[in-house]
Parts: C-alpha cells; structure tokens; sequence
C-alpha cells in the first residue's frame, strides 16, 4: 500500500497528494470508512484511481455535531483560524462555539476580526473581544479587502502578509460563519487558488466550486505549511461535547472551577461554587462576565438535555 494525504474531498470521493506531489482520485474502501481532509491515508492503485484501504491514526478531528448530523471540518490540525466580521456583526455565541471545539481536541485558535476599515463597527466589535484576549486568546484585526491602504497602519490590525507569518510551519483550518470573508482571504494569501479549486472541483464532477466542500492549499513549495479551506456554516452543534468537561474548556470559568467545594460541581446551583462566586464586572480581575457564565449556563442545559 501507498502512503497519501487527503487534500479535497466531496462526497465518497476525494483527492490524495502522493509524497512526491502528484494527484489523484480515490474512494474509501467500504462504507465505514469515512475520510476527511488531513487525513494521512494508506491506499491501492485501481486502474488510474486509487483505494483507499486505512486511515493512520488522527492526532485530532475537528467537528461539529448536532440532533441530525455530524459535520467534520479536517484532521491533524496545528491551530483553527477563527474569521469573523465586524459587520454584520458576529454572533459571540457561535465564537464561542467554535473556541470549545478547538479545546476539546487541542488545537490553538486564533481569532481574526476582518473588516478593519470600517472604523465605528470594527470598534464596537473589537470592544466586545476584550474578555477574549483577558483570556489568553491570540486576537488579531484584518482588513482582507482595505477600502483604505492606512488601515494597516491601525493598532492591532495585521496586513494577509503578516497573518501568512503567523501560518508558517502549520496546518491551520479556516473557520467561519458565512461571509466572514473566507474566501477573499484565501485568495489574498494562496495565489492561484481559485484555478487550483476549479481543477479540483472539474477532476471531481463537482462542477463550479461553491466552497460547499472542504480543500487543502499549500503556503509554500516546500510543502510545510497548509491552509485548509472549509464551508461556511451558521450553526455550530457541540452535541458530542461531555458537559462535566466544559467548565475545563473555558479559560474563564477553569481556575475557578478548583475551588468548588464538591468535586462534581455542576456551576449551576451548588453551594460553595468557585464559579458562581467569581461572576462579576467584566472589568473586575479575573472575574467571569455574567454574559460568559450565561453562555455556560445554555450550553450546559443544552448538553444535558441532549443526554436526558
């Protein structure tokens, strides 16, 4: 068997990148066999296609799942670039999502607010990122398509070139709500990735790309660091999350977390609750913010619900 790596798939078909560069269509061996991009594969020559026999093992799989369905977004991810817009503005409910995700299986977000040039909006939501860097989270401003140039020049606002900085030597997935600006930003940092989709997209029998399914570009000839591509979405279902772990995934809520006084504290009712006693002012040091610990409190009725 060969070795391969997963870089588009749409269906039960996807595309492999040999060790030497090459591409070619395979299938997955079965129905079981579910294949994402990242994937590191082992696959058999079938006449001018391939099969693919095993998955190696995944050092983590980022997803989302709710009542219906489960979406998975890639495999074997560095770091999640979370985009997200300052107009319209984002639905911090869905970032925080998003940020649980990327917890649960290790994987370093960062978090990029596009739009940069439109000062008042991008202010407002800049603003409203401040609990987000407290917590220790890398927060950056962009402006992918500058109606001015001296929006660069912005405090905490970084030009595609310095975010390609950031991407060296990663696989980094980018995540986002619909028109966040996903694809302009792809655009910007990987030259030719319209071409290279349609190519995909044609060997494919997709048709004309949509981003409907999730692709892999690389940033370099060397082949050391990796965009992947993904699908907007507007829901993000954290159904296969453990409840009793979500205080743990929330920087916020963790270090206070230690001092409750039952082990398995809920953070919901129980006396003597680290949680509960530390929600505060946003401005206060190391307090958690009553619209944080609300987003705990939901997810948390949510998850149980769903396990009842």
């Amino acid at each position: 068997m060969q070795t391969g790596l997963v870089v588009s798939t749409h269906g039960r078909h996807c595309v492999v990148e040999t060790p030497a560069g090459g591409r070619l269509i395979c299938h997955p061996r079965g129905k079981k066999l579910t294949v994402v991009v990242g994937d590191r594969i082992r696959w058999l020559p079938s006449q001018d296609e391939g099969v693919i026999e095993r998955i190696e093992e995944r050092r983590n799989l980022l997803y989302r799942q709710d009542e219906v369905r489960t979406k998975s977004f890639a495999a074997n991810l560095d770091q999640a670039l979370i985009l997200i817009a300052a107009q319209p503005e984002f639905w911090e409910r869905q970032l925080a999502r998003a940020l649980l995700a990327c917890e649960a299986e290790d994987i370093q977000p960062l978090i990029a607010l596009n739009k940069a040039d439109l000062t008042e909006p991008f202010a407002r939501a800049w603003a409203r990122l401040a609990p987000y860097r407290a917590m220790g989270y890398t927060v950056l401003g962009l402006a992918v398509k500058p109606r001015e140039e001296k929006t660069a020049e912005t405090p905490g606002v970084e030009t595609p070139d310095a975010l390609a900085c950031r991407l060296h030597g990663h696989t980094t997935l980018i995540l986002g709500p619909s028109g966040a600006g996903k694809s302009t930003l792809i655009n910007r940092l990987v030259p030719g990735a319209r071409a290279q989709t349609g190519d995909l997209s044609q060997s494919l029998g997709a048709g004309r790309h949509t981003t409907t399914h999730t692709t892999w570009y690389w940033l370099d000839s060397q082949r050391q660091s990796a965009l992947i591509d993904s699908p907007g979405f507007q829901e993000f279902g954290l159904s296969h999350l453990d409840p009793a772990q979500l205080a743990a995934w929330m920087p916020d809520l963790k270090p206070h977390a230690a001092g409750c006084r039952f082990y398995n504290c809920t953070h919901l009712h129980e006396p003597g609750c680290g949680v509960i006693s530390a929600v505060g002012e946003a401005a206060e040091t190391g307090s958690i913010s009553p619209h944080r610990y609300k987003i705990y409190r939901d997810l948390m009725q949510e998850l149980t619900a769903g396990r009842a």
